[in-house]
């Protein structure tokens, strides 16, 4: 998880400089419509509640949080944008997955196209690495919380959790989609600070990648996030120890 968590940790920095930009606060508005299809009331729609958690911790304002649920709900008009999943090899052979939210799939498809071949990679047929990856929901625990491993362990598992990770700062606490809102609530109610909750597409194996092909994705990563209809990006790289060295 080591490479995962110091590339989430850069993306997180990055998410951070874009918001004093907007940039972030477009895609954050996007997601937030897309889960509020599923129905506005944040008690009963994981999704929704997570990304409004998220906008919120990225600084996204209230009322632009409020415009977009209204979006999803139906309330106010706007774009009508579709999910769609891309698949392709980064530098290396890693696998990528990108989640879409786009209201031009034939732009969107074209452009991201073009960032792949620029940058290295190249796109691929539905499926072709999709089968790499598992649905999860993650739960990231600051290192500095002081927490012993095997309690906080038998704490998770209590919790509905399916299994615990841990690197040189943070402890992952995995869970499914459906579990992890309250895998959480029930860490909290422990006593236990929550640092970010969130779901992804973990990798089933991994590929360690270091040197020209490192520097490569991660040029190829930095140019796909800062495409608008790009809302997140899933790899199954880990990078190495001289990678990972030029990250601190």
């Amino acid at each position: 998880m080591a490479g995962h968590s110091k590339w989430a940790n850069r993306k997180h920095r990055k998410e951070r400089q874009d918001a004093k930009k907007g940039k972030v606060f477009s895609k954050m508005a996007r997601e937030i419509t897309l889960a509020a299809r599923q129905g506005g009331d944040l008690d009963t729609n994981n999704r929704l509640r997570l990304a409004v958690e998220k906008a919120k911790e990225l600084g996204v304002p209230n009322e632009n949080i409020d415009r977009a649920i209204k979006r999803g709900t139906g309330e106010l008009g706007g774009a009508d944008y579709e999910e769609l999943m891309y698949e392709g090899y980064g530098p290396g052979g890693v696998a990528l997955l990108l989640d879409i939210a786009t209201d031009n799939r034939n732009r969107t498809a074209g452009d991201v196209r073009f960032i792949f071949s620029k940058y290295g990679g190249n796109m691929a047929e539905s499926g072709a690495v999709a089968w790499m990856f598992e649905r999860k929901g993650t739960i990231t625990i600051d290192k500095s919380e002081a927490l012993d491993a095997d309690e906080l362990m038998l704490n998770a598992l209590e919790a509905g959790a399916e299994d615990i990770k841990e690197d040189e700062e943070n402890f992952t606490v995995i869970a499914s989609p459906q579990d992890i809102a309250g895998v959480a609530e029930g860490l909290a109610a422990m006593g236990i600070d929550v640092s970010t909750t969130d779901i992804t597409m973990l990798p089933t194996n991994e590929v360690t990648v270091g040197g020209k092909d490192a520097e490569k994705l991660m040029v190829l990563l930095d140019a796909l996030e800062d495409h608008d209809d790009v809302q997140d990006i899933y790899g199954n790289f880990v990078f190495d120890e001289e990678t990972l060295a030029s990250m601190e």
